[in-house]
């Protein structure tokens, strides 16, 4: 009863949040084209994704769909050309779960493409069971982090060579849940797990990314961004009945009410368009941004130290040769 009592209670008080955040939701009023660019973006079948694409498929950009379901992809590209008439739209596949999925993804995009001048790492698992990628890592940090950054380093060569340059991360307040930081003794979570937890690291782990890969960047013309798009009415919740049967349950009783908070979609995508295109944060790298507008961040996310140790980390865990990344 205590916990039903207490989860009522923490649903009404993100409600009013929700609504507050829904209400005041920033559209990026920039009007920047992207005539002869090339994007790429994770997760672009669905959601914030597949609208970001749209928008940048109607600025006139390469989009170049990076999804792990072709089919699904399809449907999305076909919903991009459709409602732009940009033609130049690109399925290829790639699963995050997968470090050799991600290598042959980059393989054939070095080998097809000229330019990258906008990756933006949007795909994401959230609250998941524990499960494992294909390589070991629990799934959320295989995923979330570990994949993207095999990505962004196995096409970092393309993207500073067509300087200047963007990549954005998708990351989420939720980084906040992971008030110790990230366990680096344990960082598949193999003695404890809590989903909550493990999605929070995650997102911690975009930031400190974000902020790392910026400083490595400095003077490349390369500059990178991390973003919360808000609460918005995605699939990314999907794992929820397995990972929190009692929450999802009260979700589902509170259903008519939630939808009415969440953000759509289109507002969910404007801080990923606003960071890809924005002409003011040509010369600004490394921030965290949500609803348009950079915000400060927590001290877990301001932690030097962490966000290098975890750069080594991820060097040494996706494989990578530290000499040419650092």
């Amino acid at each position: 009863m205590i916990t039903i009592l207490i989860t009522v209670a923490a649903i009404s008080v993100g409600g009013y949040v929700l609504l507050r955040m829904k209400l005041t939701s920033a559209m990026c009023t920039s009007h920047t084209r992207l005539d002869g660019k090339t994007v790429i973006i994770t997760g672009a079948n669905t959601g914030i994704g597949k609208e970001t694409a749209r928008d940048l498929a109607n600025r006139g950009a390469r989009v170049i769909l990076a999804c792990r379901d072709v089919g699904k992809a399809q449907k999305a590209a076909d919903y991009v050309r459709e409602s732009t008439g940009n033609e130049n739209i690109v399925i290829r596949k790639l699963d995050l779960a997968s470090l050799a999925s991600i290598r042959q993804f980059a393989k054939e995009t070095l080998e097809e493409e000229d330019r990258l001048d906008i990756l933006i790492n949007n795909a994401g698992v959230m609250m998941c069971p524990r499960w494992e990628t294909e390589d070991g890592f629990e799934m959320q940090m295989g995923t979330n982090h570990f994949g993207h950054f095999l990505l962004t380093m196995l096409l970092l060569d393309l993207i500073k060579k067509s300087a200047p340059s963007r990549i954005v991360n998708v990351s989420s307040e939720g980084y906040r849940i992971a008030k110790s930081g990230i366990d680096f003794e344990d960082i598949h979570h193999t003695t404890s797990y809590g989903p909550a937890e493990a999605y929070g690291r995650s997102k911690l782990a975009n930031v400190l990314f974000t902020t790392e890969l910026a400083k490595r960047l400095d003077g490349t013309g390369v500059t990178s961004y991390a973003v919360h798009p808000g609460a918005v009415e995605t699939e990314l919740s999907r794992n929820l009945p397995s990972a929190y049967p009692i929450m999802f349950f009260l979700l589902r009783l509170a259903s008519p009410i939630i939808w009415l908070l969440l953000k759509t979609p289109v507002q969910g995508a404007q801080t990923n368009i606003y960071c890809a295109v924005d002409e003011s944060l040509r010369d600004v790298s490394g921030k965290y941004y949500s609803d348009c507008t950079e915000k400060e961040t927590g001290k877990e996310a301001n932690d030097e130290a962490a966000a290098k140790r975890l750069w080594d980390v991820s060097v040494k865990l996706v494989g990578l040769d530290d000499k040419k990344v650092n």
